[in-house]
């Protein structure tokens, strides 16, 4: 027998999103593309992504990878980050992990759960309590090349940013 909540949140994803993303790889992965849904629901943000051409294994055996929602407006770039390794030309202007509390990693405000990729495809949905679409509202989201380690501060040493999408 199906729960009540169960019925509620089915019912929820049938429904427009109340923000979103399309996301879209960086130089070097241009075949990756998707999109992040979020609905807002009295128990939380639903949030639902949906991602393919991810990377495969010869760049990222485990196929997990860090999913965040960053601080930045903008998955454009800033010319004088170009060229440090940890961030893609293309997506300097997303920030750092959302984060208004300052807490430790992994528990900032835009930690989300990985990303698992089979065969360059990632599907997942979760319930959280850690922001409403108003916190989101005009931030990033963003894929990163490897698995977060959920242990590194400050962000998980999840890699470089492959993927953003700015969530509107």
């Amino acid at each position: 027998m199906i729960s009540s909540n169960t019925q509620a949140f089915c019912h929820r994803l049938t429904r427009r999103a109340n923000a979103w993303a399309a996301v879209r790889g960086n130089q070097t992965h241009p075949r990756l593309l998707g999109s992040v849904k979020f609905f807002q629901t009295q128990a939380g943000v639903l949030v639902l992504a949906e991602i393919w051409g991810l990377p495969g294994q010869e760049e990222n055996p485990s196929g997990i990878f860090g999913f965040h929602i960053h601080s930045g407006r903008s998955c454009g770039s800033t010319p004088e980050r170009e060229n440090s390794e940890a961030f893609s030309p293309e997506f300097t202007e997303a920030g750092g992990h959302l984060n208004p509390q300052e807490n430790p990693h992994p528990l900032h405000m835009g930690d989300l759960p990985p990303l698992f990729a089979r065969n360059g495809y990632a599907w997942t949905t979760f319930l959280t309590s850690r922001f409403t679409i108003r916190d989101i509202l005009g931030r990033t989201v963003i894929i990163h090349a490897g698995p977060d380690d959920f242990t590194t501060q400050p962000s998980g040493n999840a890699g470089a940013m492959i993927a953003c999408g700015e969530i509107r």
